[in-house]
């Protein structure tokens, strides 16, 4: 279920002006932005904070999603995490207003956007080193990740939103 009801991003021949990967990526992107926005975004606070059979929340999945990419993004560039990224990690479950999560939502993945557009093809078999251990990849590796995390991510909220509606409509939301 995309915007307006256009066919997915990959199949409506835009950003024809960056190269495959990272057009790969950037449609990832934005087909989980529609999505999410299609899905979740009449639920309302409570129902995106809702842990049904105790599965993580669709806020968590939203912010998870923001702040991963931002993560994600910063490794393939070749720097390290900040403190703030690090107390982002550590805050994804907490409770959100559905303002704040879908402000945040939109907003990193717009940065993103800008960020990946800096990268260029020469650049995607870089080394990049992922986290504490510093396991290894390279820049377009950790792009195509972005792309499959997110996406992952994308389906868990959708499911999740789908059981959160149900209980709803059948009056059985469970508390938080």
């Amino acid at each position: 279920m995309s915007e307006s009801n256009l066919p997915e991003p990959w199949l409506r021949g835009t950003l024809t002006e960056v190269s495959p990967l990272l057009r790969a990526v950037l449609h990832a992107l934005q087909l989980a932005r529609e999505d999410v926005e299609a899905w979740c975004g009449s639920l309302s606070d409570r129902e995106l904070n809702a842990r049904p059979a105790e599965l993580p929340s669709v806020a968590f999945h939203i912010s998870h999603m923001a702040r991963s990419v931002d993560r994600l993004l910063t490794y393939a560039e070749g720097d390290s995490l900040n403190e703030a990224q690090f107390l982002g990690l550590k805050t994804e479950q907490e409770a959100r207003g559905k303002m704040e999560l879908f402000a945040e939502f939109t907003a990193s993945l717009e940065n993103a956007e800008a960020r990946i557009r800096n990268f260029r093809p020469s650049e995607l078999d870089e080394r990049r080193s992922v986290g504490k251990k510093h396991l290894s990849t390279t820049a377009g590796g950790l792009l195509v990740h972005i792309a499959d995390h997110t996406q992952r991510h994308v389906g868990q909220a959708i499911t999740t939103a789908k059981v959160v509606m149900r209980a709803r409509d059948q009056s059985e939301l469970p508390v938080l």
